[in-house]
Order: C-alpha cells, then structure tokens, then sequence
C-alpha cells in the first residue's frame, strides 16, 4: 500500500521494521493523548504483530514527509457475523500534534479503508472518546457516527 498526496510530499506507506524508533515516539504519544501507559514487552510484542502479515493481524501504515514519520494507523481485518464480508477495524491513529490539520489524518483513514476495500472489505470502523473533539471534528467528515456504546469488562 503506498498512496502520495499530489499536493504535498506527503506519503502513506506500509510500517517498515526501519520505523521502529519514531514508529515509537509516535506510538508514545499517541498513548499519552489517552492517558496511558504500555510495558516494554506490550511495546516489543505490538511492532513485531504489526511487522508479521500474519492472517488476520494487525498491519500499520505511515504518514512520511520529508524522511520524517509524521503519523500512524493501525488496522485489523476481522470476521463478522453480520455480515459474509469481513470488516475492518482502525485500532490506532495518530498525527504529530505540530502537523495536524493538513490532511495527513484524513489520508491516514484513506488508505486504512483503501487497504481494506482492495481486500473486499466494505467497512472500516474506530473508536475514539468522546472527549476528542478535534479528531471527532475529522471523524465527522469522512464518516458516519453510529449509535453504538462501547463497554468493557475487566478481571
């Protein structure tokens, strides 16, 4: 998957195991926005998932400018039973704050649902919290809310 914006120099590309370090920084920031924190093994375990290609595991894109990372999106193609396709689901996306508001968010979710649709997959979902204004203001563009809430169990 690699897509360029024809106004910019902007590129979406496939995670590589050279982004590892600012796959990093950005995945830290990303956490940090939520206000949480992962161990270093959940950090090792979750770029070597994203690198495998494994059936039915969790692939990455980034957003390049200049040789730089400037973004991210994890995804994952999953079953549904609602459905004979499969669906997509955007677990992670996230822009440098100093970058936002030039695309590379709207980008980042076009080429996680272009990725999905060249496998036959129709839809491609996310969660956000409610409090994320500036991405719902994104979110409200390129998607439609749906009515659904979100709960989780924990032992």
């Amino acid at each position: 998957m690699l897509s360029s914006n024809p106004n910019s120099n902007l590129t979406i590309r496939a995670l590589t195991a050279e982004d590892h370090p600012e796959w990093r920084r950005l995945w830290t920031a990303y956490l940090e926005f939520y206000e949480t924190t992962v161990d270093e093994e959940v950090y090792q375990t979750a770029f070597e998932r994203l690198l495998s290609k494994g059936n039915g595991e969790f692939q990455g894109v980034v957003a390049e400018t200049d040789g730089q990372l400037v973004g991210l999106a994890h995804f994952l193609f999953h079953r549904t039973l609602w459905s004979i396709e499969d669906t997509c689901y955007l677990m992670d996306l996230f822009v440098d704050p100093g970058r936002r508001g030039g695309g590379i968010g709207r980008a980042l979710i076009g080429a996680v649902h272009g990725a999905a649709k060249a496998n036959g997959i129709p839809g491609t979902y996310w969660l956000t919290q409610e409090t994320n204004n500036i991405g719902r203001m994104l979110y409200d563009q390129v998607a439609e809310q749906t009515p659904f809430i979100v709960y989780e169990k924990r032992d």
